[in-house]
């Protein structure tokens, strides 16, 4: 398809992107850190690391590595929350050559083993609060070193409170014992007493082994590069850049760095322009979200829409004060039109859409940071990145047609780890990678997203978006969540079956469907309703449709 979408681009965003000069992460790191020395890095629970020190922490884990005699492309596993420790870790894996294996802490014991097995991983630092899932499983694995590292390990002494609290006041550690494993300190003093030797990397090499969320069936490593990682940074650079201040920005991260939104965008991206992050443990304790949030003058939050609706219906959240505030971007799954609205009543900047995956490092289209009013769509194709739209021949189809979505450009993955014939499965021959995700490109050169292609429901012949359904229920007031899916019917072959939490406990079942048939065809409209305290959410907070599908 012709470049429609350069015709939309804002003011000084260029078309395409050159990475010619950046050899590899760590030279980003670097250059990162020596420009802005002085100037806080991370925030945690209070506690400040500035550039300098997460410079000089992140070569004494990568000496450490070296120490016990890590070698270059070897895996090194990460399962911990947004602690100080993470990014530490993460810079010294990447110093020392090594390629990082993100695991959610939250994985149950099998899934954490496949992902170790299936990885190689033989490093891993792993919070203590979790240790004891490594205990059930490490003696199937290929680990030779554990590093268990408890929550409040870098902050001080204030991290002896956090501890003392973590284990004795919330009972949040479970019994472990993993012999021979060593905490995140001893790393550190080990690497600082052996040193750091530098290690030639080049833009090929493997920097992150991504793992699929694996909601679709067995999670697999996404192979990123630094050329696919630093093309997305220098991408996604380029598209702020017009609308941020060096050296001046204050990010909070809410997502999970392990996972892949988060850790390009906040993590690395505005690392490049010395932006001070602020990060949360644990985003689900959304009081104390509200109240970190308001100690400091955030100009920056992404997130996911499910994190949007919950903080705007914390009776708290609308008493902070929004002043600094400058760009909010939704990923990870589609933002919805009513949470889009109440978030710029609220917070008076608008919540803009970004799109991308795992194995596209992830962003490949991102809304103009210059908008100022939610436009329902998933943006524009990135610089140096192309979008088609697929039918189920491969054809591409015109404008406005849905059909796939498919991906190409720099930041597209290498490939899945070991399974080279998922990765022929998953691009079609010119190099578009197939999203599986369903939607259209308008006139303009706006991409929007219609549904998951595996999660569309047949009523009589007619395709049903759960999205659609999702934002027609989300328009009632006393809605806070609800999840849409196909359910077998023998008149119309599926019929729709939503989940709902409710604001108000006073709504039924009647009163959605008819307010359902105020906005929604016939078909569309749902069968059958199920009221739910709560729904199976992913890490980052995305509704599990497929969990809801399986107990349906």
């Amino acid at each position: 398809m012709e470049r429609i979408w350069l015709n939309s681009y804002p003011a000084g965003v260029p078309h395409d992107i050159d990475i010619e000069h950046i050899p590899s992460l760590v030279a980003l790191f670097d250059d990162a850190c020596a420009k802005f020395a002085d100037q806080v890095a991370y925030i945690s629970m209070g506690k400040e690391m500035t550039y300098r020190e997460l410079d000089e922490e992140a070569r004494a884990f990568a000496g450490w590595l070296q120490s016990i005699g890590m070698q270059k492309g070897e895996r090194v596993a990460l399962m911990m929350p947004n602690l100080l420790q993470y990014p530490v870790a993460l810079f010294g894996t990447l110093r020392a050559g090594c390629v990082v294996v993100n695991c959610n802490p939250l994985y149950t014991p099998r899934e954490l083993e496949h992902q170790l097995k299936d990885s190689g991983a033989t490093a891993i630092v792993i919070v203590e609060n979790f240790a004891h899932t490594l205990e059930q499983v490490i003696a199937h694995t290929p680990l030779r070193h554990v590093v268990v590292t408890p929550m409040g390990e870098l902050l001080g002494l204030k991290g002896l409170l956090v501890n003392f609290v973590v284990r004795r006041v919330k009972k949040l550690v479970p019994a472990w014992q993993l012999p021979g494993s060593i905490n995140f300190k001893t790393t550190l003093a080990a690497g600082r007493s052996h040193g750091y030797q530098p290690v030639p990397l080049a833009r090929e090499d493997i920097a992150f082994l991504q793992y699929t969320g694996g909601t679709t069936g067995v999670s697999k490593g996404a192979m990123l590069t630094h050329a696919n990682i630093a093309s997305n940074v220098t991408q996604a650079y380029n598209w702020i850049r017009p609308v941020v201040h060096e050296g001046q920005e204050f990010i909070i991260t809410a997502l999970p760095l392990y996972h892949i939104f988060a850790l390009t965008a906040n993590c690395l991206t505005f690392l490049m322009i010395g932006a001070r992050n602020l990060l949360i443990a644990n985003p689900r304790d959304i009081p104390n979200f509200v109240k970190e949030w308001g100690k400091y003058p955030v100009t920056v939050v992404t997130g996911v829409n499910t994190l949007f609706n919950a903080l705007l219906n914390n009776p708290d959240f609308a008493k902070l004060d929004f002043s600094t505030m400058n760009v909010t971007l939704g990923g990870g799954m589609a933002v919805q039109a009513p949470v889009a609205d109440r978030w710029r009543q609220v917070v008076g900047v608008p919540l803009l859409q970004a799109y991308g995956l795992t194995e596209t490092s992830p962003a490949a289209t991102i809304n103009p940071l210059d908008m100022h009013e939610f436009n329902g769509a998933i943006g524009l194709p990135i610089s140096s990145t192309e979008v088609s739209v697929r039918d189920d021949s491969g054809c591409e189809v015109p404008v406005n047609q849905v059909g796939e979505i498919c991906i190409r450009g720099p930041q597209v993955m290498k490939g899945y780890w070991n399974r080279p014939d998922e990765t022929a499965n998953v691009f079609h021959a010119d190099g578009f990678l197939r999203t599986g995700d369903i939607g259209y490109i308008d006139q303009k050169g706006f991409v929007f997203l219609v549904d998951r292609k595996k999660d569309m429901i047949l009523v009589s012949g007619f395709n049903v978006y759960p999205n659609e359904v999702e934002e027609a229920v989300a328009m009632h007031p006393g809605i806070v969540d609800v999840a849409a899916i196909g359910v077998p019917d023998e008149h119309s072959g599926e019929a729709v079956k939503i989940f709902v939490v409710r604001k108000d406990p006073r709504v039924t079942e009647r009163e959605l469907i008819e307010h359902c048939r105020t906005v929604l065809t016939g078909y569309k409209i749902p069968k059958h309703v199920e009221f739910r305290d709560d729904l199976p959410r992913t890490n980052v907070g995305k509704i599990l449709r497929r969990a809801l599908k399986e107990g349906a």
